[in-house]
């Protein structure tokens, strides 16, 4: 169970003091999906990431399966089984993708065949990219699916992915949330991912919707968004107006 408790995260620049997050509290108990979303801005990458301790809270406390990880290092935080998809994943030229998914595997031994599985989950052609370097030939959008299917090798029991969506074709992006939707149906992993996307929303058993560094709605999609469905039957996306904000 993730338990997050009065986070706070402030930063001082000109204007003075900006609150980034405020007094955040939210409950997520174990296997669940959760969609956070709200307009650009609000907080929410910076909620992901003071999760997985790439961002150092000012105060407040997060819990991970009854255990303070609040002060905790990125590497003790995956050890506990905390995990994270960058919006931009980094690059590391030299090396092959199999070396990255064989290193997110830790230490279980991964095949050829473990290995191009996860890469089709992703939506990519295993051949064409499992002895590729991970470097600027790639796409953004080939290195987000590489960097997810290196979280799915981890299997981790909590999955954090920022906006999964973004730099992906329609078809990849469809194969991603075939993917999100068996793991969630497998029972064995927390899915908190950031999405404006409605499929996604679509799928999360919750909604947390951040605004100004706080959760201002919280609940099942029907309670958070009851117009949601109007919205895409009339051709518009009320998440992307919120986003546009």
């Amino acid at each position: 169970m993730l338990e997050i408790k009065h986070l706070s995260f402030t930063v001082e620049d000109e204007k003075g003091v900006n609150g980034i997050l405020r007094d955040v509290n939210l409950t997520v108990e174990d296997n669940r999906f959760v969609a956070v979303t709200g307009p650009n801005g609000g907080g929410k990458t910076t909620l992901a990431k003071a999760i997985m301790g790439l961002v150092k809270p000012t105060g407040g406390q997060i819990l991970w399966n009854g255990v303070d990880i609040t002060h905790m290092s990125i590497t003790e935080r995956a050890r506990l089984g905390v995990s994270y998809g960058f919006q931009q994943p980094p690059r590391f030229k030299g090396m092959k993708v199999r070396d990255l998914l064989s290193l997110a595997a830790g230490s279980e031994s991964l095949s050829r065949s473990d290995e191009c599985q996860f890469l089709n989950k992703v939506g990519l052609c295993a051949n064409d990219y499992i002895d590729r370097d991970v470097d600027a030939s790639l796409s953004g959008g080939e290195v987000k699916r590489i960097e997810i299917a290196t979280i799915l090798a981890r299997k981790a029991g909590l999955m954090i992915f920022d906006e999964p969506e973004a730099g992906i074709d329609l078809w990849s992006f469809a194969r991603l949330t075939e993917t999100f939707r068996a793991l969630h149906e497998k029972k064995d992993a927390t899915l908190l991912i950031i999405s404006h996307q409605e499929r996604i929303l679509d799928q999360a058993d919750e909604i947390v919707m951040i605004d100004r560094g706080s959760v201002v709605r919280h609940g099942p999609k029907d309670e958070v968004f009851p117009d949601i469905l109007a919205n895409t039957a009339a051709g518009c996306s009320f998440l992307e107006e919120e986003a546009a904000l």
